[in-house]
């Protein structure tokens, strides 16, 4: 008898393996080989849309939606601070995507008080 697919295990899997090739796209990135790092971040991307998992936030900040780049800010993306957002401009495609920081804003003035 075939044996029945759990889909929890299979997320948990699939965060493990997201994980793992985002960790491979950074080290490949600072050696500067892009091409690599770029197919890294398809690839993470491809295995979340497959098992129905959302990346995390630093992941999903950290590369292209449109063109699947791997972002490095300062090498191929731009970022920019201006009136409560975060404005990350790819430099491959010129995408443009913008992140409210609100709650970045709160936690800081929380633990100043």
């Amino acid at each position: 008898m075939a044996q029945r697919r759990r889909k929890g295990n299979e997320r948990k899997i699939a965060h493990e393996r997201i994980d793992i090739l985002f960790g491979l796209a950074e080290r490949e990135a600072l050696k500067g080989n892009f091409p690599r790092a770029n197919r890294y971040a398809g690839l993470a991307a491809k295995i979340g849309m497959r098992y129905n998992v959302r990346l995390p936030r630093e992941f999903r900040r950290r590369y292209c939606r449109k063109c699947h780049a791997f972002l490095v800010p300062g090498k191929n993306c731009r970022v920019r601070v201006a009136r409560g957002k975060v404005t990350t401009t790819c430099g491959v495609c010129g995408d443009v995507r913008r992140f409210p920081y609100v709650r970045e804003r709160t936690a800081r003035r929380a633990s100043a008080q």
